[in-house]
């Protein structure tokens, strides 16, 4: 395996630049995951470290070399892609040793490799099918069996569970970060569905408009995230975001409404974070305005207006709130977090 390092690249589409001089470093063995809205430059990163888009500025460097001018097939990298990308005229088998096939590998240590990834990923018994024959799951283990008797130094997804449904999806992470834990690889995985990153990760990378936002771990992100733009894109539902400012030891909204801050010293006019699982029913609290009632099983969202602004709780307790009544809420003061004006977290 090896280490990935990325330093100050850069990636023009003619006038525009898709990725904005980022800078990474991707640890051997760590699963490390780009995560970010579509068009945030997440893909086209992937794409430079495969070789398949070209790198304008900067270098990316693989196991200690500069990787630059090399071609994909010569960067001892294996990419999965989200259709699969499988032989339909080719069996299972065949469709896993291809790539051994083309570096002149011997028949012997081809058919060793493929049944020992295919041992790995439960695809012993469908060797001699046809993708024809196999469901979406079995398909895209394949295309990752493919990729594992290669043994490459790095291996690259690109939003591999996209064309599954939903239960299949919660299978395969598992799955993926099974294999990852038993090969003990370096792996970079793109996705948009912030869930994947927070429960497969090791490391999160947040891209937006080509840069990259905050990289830490999915606790680090989700507990102190750097701005606001990570605070809603971490975490479902989405952080609670309040406008008004801190005065006189307490968050002021309109209408004379206050809510409790922690006590850091922060004065004036911020954003007003909590997230929706910190916020209780108290009778000590505000008053809220239910708008929406969704029980999701483990816990119900429900939405409220306080003052003039929306927010949303998860309470983990059935509690019989109706849409159209008034509710009293408190938000944890421990847990709130505050936002300057330009979006960056300062308490």
């Amino acid at each position: 395996m090896a280490d990935v390092e990325i330093r100050n690249v850069e990636k023009l589409y003619g006038t525009v630049k898709a990725i904005k001089g980022v800078s990474l470093s991707i640890r051997d063995g760590e699963l490390t995951i780009l995560v970010g809205p579509s068009g945030c430059g997440k893909s086209t990163l992937l794409r430079m470290i495969a070789g398949l888009e070209s790198v304008e500025a900067g270098e990316i460097g693989i196991d200690g070399r500069v990787v630059n001018k090399v071609k994909p097939k010569d960067r001892d990298i294996a990419m999965v892609f989200q259709n699969y990308a499988l032989y339909p005229h080719m069996s299972v088998r065949q469709n896993m040793g291809f790539s051994l096939s083309l570096g002149r590998v011997n028949k012997a240590e081809t058919n060793r490799r493929v049944e020992e990834a295919a041992a790995i990923l439960g695809l012993t018994e469908y060797l001699e099918r046809f993708p024809r024959q196999l469901s979406g799951g079995q398909r895209q283990r394949v295309a990752m069996g493919r990729a594992i008797v290669r043994s490459p130094k790095v291996f690259l997804f690109d939003e591999p569970l996209s064309n599954l449904d939903a239960k299949l999806r919660v299978q395969m992470r598992i799955e993926i970060k099974a294999l990852h834990q038993k090969l003990g690889a370096t792996m970079v995985y793109v996705t948009h569905d912030q869930i994947e990153a927070m429960t497969m990760a090791d490391k999160i990378v947040v891209m937006r408009d080509g840069l990259i936002e905050q990289t830490g771990t999915p606790i680090e992100l989700y507990e102190q995230p750097a701005n606001t733009f990570v605070a809603q894109f971490i975490g479902s539902p989405s952080m609670n975001l309040l406008s008004g400012e801190i005065a006189d030891g307490g968050f002021k909204l309109d209408g004379g409404i206050t809510l409790p801050v922690p006590a850091k010293g922060v004065e004036g006019p911020c954003s007003y974070g909590i997230r929706p699982e910190h916020i209780r029913l108290d009778p000590a609290g505000v008053a809220a305005q239910v708008l929406a009632v969704e029980p999701t099983g483990p816990e119900t969202h429900v939405h409220v207006q306080v003052g003039k602004q929306m927010l949303v709780c998860a309470f983990r307790d059935h509690e019989p709130i109706q849409p159209g009544t008034v509710i009293s809420i408190l938000p944890d003061a421990s847990r709130v977090h505050v936002f300057a004006a330009d979006g960056t977290r300062v308490g």
